[in-house]
């Protein structure tokens, strides 16, 4: 569903997506890490599903900042 006008997300709004792209990133790494030294199949499977998983939330929520970026005000630091 494409909404016609996006109004700019709150510096509070663009401060939870950062916080949960870098939740995101470290459940990736971590799954990806306790898949690689499990020995049982069927754990590896599940660990590699959730990092497909990870990436999937990442991206989508790296999206959304971009279609957001030409809506930010420009600030100066």
């Amino acid at each position: 569903m494409q909404h016609s006008q996006m109004q700019a997300l709150s510096p509070k709004e663009l401060n939870y997506i950062a916080d949960s792209i870098s939740n995101e990133e470290m459940l990736i790494k971590q799954c990806a890490a306790t898949a690689s030294i499990a020995t049982h199949p069927a754990i590896q499977q599940a660990l590699n599903q959730y990092v497909r998983s990870h990436e999937q939330h990442m991206n989508t929520l790296i999206q959304a900042l971009h279609q957001h970026q030409s809506l930010a005000p420009s600030q100066s630091q």
